[in-house]
């Protein structure tokens, strides 16, 4: 890296970097303001409020908006540095305008690697501890209220409970029953099923177990109790909110082998999460220089133009990428395309309009 390099890196990396700091610190503001009634109605101890949560809020947020603040960043100093005739000054001295993006790119490189080790690994840690603050002083209590409830357990074997109590973890009107071929080979039913914590197993009381197939039909009475493990946990009737954001990249993985494992229902947030994880790096990179090549013109008004330009595709992205993952989570898209399509559509504009840009 030249001397040029190294002033543009340092420009670059500043003004993201206090970009951050003044949005996150407005956000945690308001957002104190906001819930601060809740803290008072709920006794919220104050080490709690600014170490559990606003602790681990802020750098949810700073990383939530890195790419919106990336490329505002970027196009306020680089039309500075164009009104400055800067720029000009660089293209007329022999450095050719891909030369020029080359410490931009190294700048995006940096923020999103460190991005992608915080989303993979720190991140959830610090989501797990706000949304544990979240549930206990800020949201409601949370009770599982679904009725006459149906979940796959395995591809061939679905539970069935009328209702479920949080706190004795405990399901009411408990069934299992067993397919083959779209059969039913068996079926258990029993009055209650209670999670033992300690065996990590459900203990299943009064059942009755009927075994179905050709020329046979048994039936066993039991007024005792067995143990039986379920690919089924407590956790699964908690409060499920933002819950893809506490797993770090391999207990996501964990976790959608899970859900396949039991069909497939209501895995989309967790795909999506992962792969999302994956493209926030790129997204980085491509509104960086996308940033660069709206800003890199000097203009005779000033930087106002560029900047409200740079406002205008900044948050047509967010917009974008927040329609497409709605779409992917409702089971209309495929995850991986919903994430990666504004990545995709804005990566190809930034191509075409780096043929734009002054050489």
């Amino acid at each position: 890296m030249n001397i040029l390099d190294k002033y543009i890196l340092k420009k670059f990396l500043k003004t993201y970097v206090f970009a951050v700091l003044v949005i996150v610190l407005v956000i945690l503001v308001i957002d104190y303001v906001e819930k601060n009634d809740d803290f008072i109605q709920k006794n919220a101890p104050t080490s709690e409020i600014l170490l559990t949560y606003y602790a681990n809020l802020a750098p949810y947020w700073a990383n939530y908006i890195s790419p919106l603040m990336i490329f505002i960043s970027t196009v306020f100093f680089t039309a500075k540095l164009a009104a400055h005739t800067e720029i000009i000054a660089i293209l007329t001295s022999g450095i050719s305008f891909r030369r020029l993006m080359v410490p931009y790119s190294i700048g995006a490189l940096l923020i999103g690697v460190f991005s992608f080790v915080m989303v993979g690994w720190i991140l959830p840690r610090a989501n797990a501890k706000r949304i544990g603050f979240e549930n206990q002083y800020i949201n409601d209590k949370f009770y599982f209220s679904d009725r006459d409830f149906h979940m796959a357990v395995a591809p061939d074997t679905y539970v069935y409970f009328s209702t479920y109590n949080n706190q004795s973890q405990t399901a009411f009107d408990f069934t299992i029953e067993k397919f083959e071929d779209n059969e039913m080979v068996q079926k258990l039913s029993a009055r209650r099923a209670m999670y033992i914590d300690s065996l990590q197993k459900w203990r299943i009381f009064d059942y009755k177990i009927r075994e179905i197939g050709i020329m046979k039909d048994e039936l066993i009475i039991s007024r005792k109790h067995i143990d039986s493990t379920l690919s089924m946990y407590p956790s699964d009737f908690e409060s499920n909110h933002a819950i893809q954001e506490t797993f770090t990249l391999h207990e996501l993985t964990d976790q959608i082998n899970l859900i396949k494992s039991r069909g497939s229902e209501g895995i989309e947030p967790f795909v999506i999460e992962r792969y999302q994880r994956y493209a926030t790096p790129f997204a980085v990179l491509i509104l960086s220089l996308m940033a660069l090549i709206v800003s890199a013109r000097k203009r005779r008004g000033g930087v106002g133009l560029q900047i409200a330009i740079g406002f205008f595709l900044a948050f047509t992205y967010i917009l974008f990428y927040i329609m497409s993952k709605g779409i992917a989570e409702s089971g209309n898209m495929p995850p991986l395309l919903a994430v990666w399509l504004p990545n995709i559509v804005f990566g190809v504009i930034a191509f075409f309009m780096y043929f734009t840009v002054p050489r």
